[in-house]
């Protein structure tokens, strides 16, 4: 039996098994979700700016940690009342691109008088998230900012009450101190012990956050470029769309920022040994075909591409499958180029000072230590 035929059987295969045996299958799997709660006052742009340059390696610290499991991650933003915003809520997400381009829209401002928003926000993320309800999942919250909470504002549910809520669901609070202020970290150390978490303190400007370039990340760049021309948009017309620039981002990160790129790749590689996906946040037919989360016969015509939908049945199958066998191919390749700057990285890494406080590193290794509890 020719390859080609082999995966033409897998296809139909897949393609005869109902959606729910997809879905079954992947709620079976070990969940872990991150939050982060994030004061974007004018005092904490240069953690900000680090945040964005690192978030694709914090969530690769995830995967590694627990590469079998589906990755949620949000974030919630906070100032104060009187400012542009009190509170801005990314829904916990499998999408990532998607929270990254959130994240990168967030910019520092705001602030006045000292103490901010922090009741609000933390009860946003611990009462207003979607957090995964039951099953084997870690849900886990980083607090991050410089000033205290306003205690004297009426309408908020103070933090010792969110936190007794947060011990209900299970949710670890950490808390990440921005800088030396006494009085944050008096309620800083609070808010970690009574969240089951870690009191973490890092300068104000998030420490030094090394952006590891290697001789690896161009040729990564251009093969997840190519993993990315497999993509094959379906649903609403709005979702085409939406994976359509999916597959353009990766383009844009690339030409201001090659190592980010790189790490974005380096990720979606990782997940794709069980996810398929060549973009993070459903939307591409050959992911959900060939990990079994759809199936042809269950996709109105209409939401199929104008190509796919000018075809037989037969040719819009061939198609699928030409498009899965080719990014299998695409991604060995690209797991062995990310395997060979993994080691890079980890042996810059070594070369660096051992003990630098930096927003990512103490991220990162928190989070292996409470992914594994």
């Amino acid at each position: 039996m020719t390859s080609s035929t082999t995966l033409r059987s897998l296809a139909i295969a897949l393609a005869a098994l109902p959606l729910s045996a997809g879905l079954s299958a992947a709620s079976a799997k070990p969940t872990v979700e991150v939050a982060f709660v994030l004061d974007t006052t004018g005092s904490m742009g240069g953690l900000i700016e680090g945040a964005k340059r690192k978030i694709w390696s914090i969530a690769t610290a995830i995967v590694d940690s627990n590469p079998d499991a589906d990755i949620r991650m949000g974030l919630v933003a906070y100032r104060d009342v009187g400012d542009d915003y009190v509170t801005r809520k990314v829904e916990l997400t499998t999408d990532i691109q998607d929270l990254y381009a959130n994240l990168l829209e967030l910019k520092a401002h705001g602030g006045g008088d000292w103490p901010e928003s922090v009741n609000e926000a933390l009860d946003v993320a611990v009462n207003k998230l979607q957090w995964t309800q039951g099953g084997d999942t870690r849900r886990i919250v980083f607090l991050v900012g410089d000033a205290p909470p306003h205690m004297d504002y009426a309408q908020d549910t103070k933090y010792p009450v969110t936190l007794s809520v947060a011990k209900q669901k299970d949710i670890i609070v950490n808390a990440v101190l921005a800088g030396n202020a006494a009085d944050t970290e008096r309620v800083w150390r609070d808010i970690a012990r009574n969240g089951n978490g870690r009191f973490i303190p890092i300068p104000q400007d998030g420490g030094q956050i090394v952006v590891i370039e290697t001789p690896f990340d161009q040729d990564i760049i251009i093969l997840q470029r190519e993993i990315n021309g497999t993509v094959i948009p379906y649903g609403p017309r709005a979702l085409q769309k939406r994976t359509e620039d999916q597959t353009q981002q990766l383009s844009k990160v690339a030409a201001a920022a090659p190592s980010q790129a790189s790490e974005m790749a380096s990720y979606i590689n990782k997940r794709a040994r069980s996810t398929s996906e060549a973009v993070t946040g459903g939307g591409d037919l050959v992911a959900d075909i060939g990990a079994g989360r759809n199936s042809l016969s269950a996709i109105k015509d209409d939401d199929l591409p104008d190509n796919l939908r000018a075809m037989k049945p037969e040719q819009r199958l061939d198609e699928v499958n030409r498009q899965m066998s080719q990014r299998k191919a695409l991604n060995d390749k690209l797991g062995a180029l990310v395997a060979q700057r993994d080691t890079y990285v980890a042996e810059q890494r070594a070369k660096a000072s051992p003990k630098a406080s930096s927003f990512d590193r103490v991220v990162e290794d928190t989070l292996k230590a409470q992914i594994k509890r």
